[in-house]
């Protein structure tokens, strides 16, 4: 008698609203590839404080890994430095293997953003209180980055030297891969 094998469930994300409040919340389904699955995220927002190190970066990792996907990805800061560009060294750091953020223009977040976004990802705990506070009807989308990780906060690297912004970034690129597999 032939084996038989069953599919193993896979993780997904339900976008539902309650109470008038957007909330994602993990589930596991049976999870085929097909077509008929929906795509919960269309829009990802990457904060930070400045905009000018962590939140871009991770902007311009996802846009990498999710070019073919029809998925916006965008970043904004808590306390943006409005307009600047990305920090020289995570620049640098993003250039040297192959990601270019040189287009890049720090922006200030909005309520409007965070509620328009399907997946908001903050680099430390506090972040996502403070954007929980600037737009309460949003934050059952907010995350860590680091959340398939250990969850921790990623540290801020600005006007420190190079080998943190190299930490800093491994710590982005993993906090990127771990959410893939959910996008």
């Amino acid at each position: 008698m032939p084996a038989t094998t069953q599919a193993m469930p896979k993780r997904c994300f339900l976008g539902t609203t309650v109470n008038g409040m957007a909330a994602v919340s993990l589930c596991t389904c049976a999870g085929d590839d097909s077509e008929s699955q929906v795509k919960v995220f269309k829009r990802i927002l990457t904060v930070c404080v400045g905009n000018i190190c962590r939140s871009p970066t991770a902007e311009y990792l996802f846009r990498q890994q999710l070019a073919h996907r029809g998925i916006e990805v965008g970043s904004a800061g808590i306390s943006a430095m409005r307009d600047y560009p990305m920090d020289a060294t995570a620049l640098q750091v993003m250039g040297e293997r192959g990601v270019d953020g040189s287009v890049h223009r720090a922006r200030q977040v909005t309520p409007g953003m965070l509620r328009e976004s399907d997946l908001i990802l903050g680099m430390e705990k506090s972040h996502l209180t403070t954007l929980a506070q600037l737009a309460p009807e949003a934050s059952g989308k907010m995350f860590l980055l680091d959340k398939w990780g250990e969850a921790r906060d990623i540290p801020d690297p600005y006007r420190q030297q190079r080998p943190a912004f190299e930490h800093v970034y491994a710590l982005i690129d993993q906090g990127v891969r771990g959410w893939l597999p959910y996008l």
